[in-house]
């Protein structure tokens, strides 16, 4: 079963993409994507709802 995530700005915190994953799945989502707060693409690591 897929999983609902976030992915939040490790530079200034907000969540702008949801996204899912595979339950299977052991390690957290990295990517970097592009954040309208700090102009800027940074990496986004997974949130929980």
């Amino acid at each position: 079963m897929r999983e609902s995530i976030f992915l939040e700005c490790t530079q200034c915190g907000n969540r702008y993409y949801r996204t899912t994953k595979s339950g299977k799945a052991l390690k957290k989502l990295e990517l970097k994507k592009f954040c309208n707060k700090c102009s800027a693409h940074t990496p986004h690591k997974e949130k929980k709802k």
